[in-house]
């Protein structure tokens, strides 16, 4: 090590134009991925009455536990079930159940989350604390808890996972939202007699456009996880209708026989959490300005 008091001084210098460029377009292909991806899965939920080859619901016991053919692309679970049409369809109420509940967390969140860092004071303390309280369990435990109320079934579990997520997006916004509470155009604005919920709406929530963004991404790979979690536990969407955590579960009884059912619902999961959570690490990457100069 060099005892040289200015060598340790030195600045380091800058990447190259030429490296800084690489890791631009890297960053940009790697968004492109993401998002082809992510669009992909979403057009495949949506039209999955139209591209599943079979009925989700129509049973074949002579087909039951019949491997990947021509007829099946991947095979028949145990009631003689097409598992390709019912993943389509389970992707389908996955993304729904996740989408909702991210979507009303995030209603929640930034209401709690904005009113604390706008109001400040005794309003801040106490919806804060309220948020330790939540964030104090486990996000399965809460679930589980959440849908012990109110009984298993899409919708509850849609409900458990946005209670959830909810303490998440009011923390998350609040700092951000108690530095631009204090800035000098929303001082001017509330000077000249802007309302409350004007400043908030106009001024101080468009600033947070990039960070509800990113954060919305990451959570909804978390929720599809969650949501497939809860359904293989059996207190998520209900039989028959199609799930893939449930379609896991009932899979892992065949494992040995007829694997492909469970492994390929398996998969399924593991792909639309990856490229949703690959989406958000790219939107983040090129939103946030400290990694955009990086």
């Amino acid at each position: 090590m060099s005892s040289d008091p200015l060598q340790a001084l030195a600045i380091k210098p800058k990447p190259s134009a030429s490296k800084r460029a690489h890791k631009k377009d890297a960053k940009f292909t790697l968004f492109n991925v993401s998002f082809a991806m992510t669009v992909i899965l979403c057009l495949i939920a949506i039209a999955a009455p139209i591209v599943s080859p079979y009925d989700p619901l129509h049973q074949d016991i002579l087909q039951r536990l019949k491997g990947p053919s021509a007829a099946h692309w991947l095979g028949t679970d145990q009631f003689g079930r097409d598992v390709l049409s019912r993943i389509f369809h389970g992707l389908r109420s996955s993304l729904s159940i996740a989408a909702g509940a991210v979507s009303i967390a995030l209603l929640f969140g930034s209401v709690l989350g904005l009113a604390a860092a706008y109001y400040k004071g005794w309003i801040d303390r106490v919806i804060m604390r309220l948020m330790d309280v939540f964030f104090a369990f486990p996000v399965m435990l809460l679930a589980i808890g959440v849908i012990a109320l109110l009984g298993p079934g899409g919708f509850p579990t849609g409900a458990a996972i946005a209670v959830v997520y909810t303490p998440i997006f009011a923390r998350l916004l609040r700092a951000p939202a108690l530095v631009i509470a204090s800035s000098d155009y929303v001082t001017s604005a509330r000077s000249i007699g802007a309302s409350d919920l004007r400043i908030i709406v106009f001024h101080i929530l468009p600033n947070l456009a990039s960070v509800i963004l990113v954060q919305v991404s990451l959570l909804l790979s978390s929720a599809i996880l969650v949501e497939a979690s809860l359904s293989f536990l059996g207190l998520g969407t209900q039989p028959p209708a199609p799930s893939l955590g449930m379609m896991l579960s009932e899979g892992r009884n065949f494992l040995f026989l007829a694997p492909w059912a469970a492994v390929f619902s398996g998969l399924a999961i593991l792909i639309v959490a990856f490229a949703l959570n690959l989406f958000g690490d790219a939107l983040r990457d090129n939103l946030d300005p400290r990694l955009r100069q990086s």
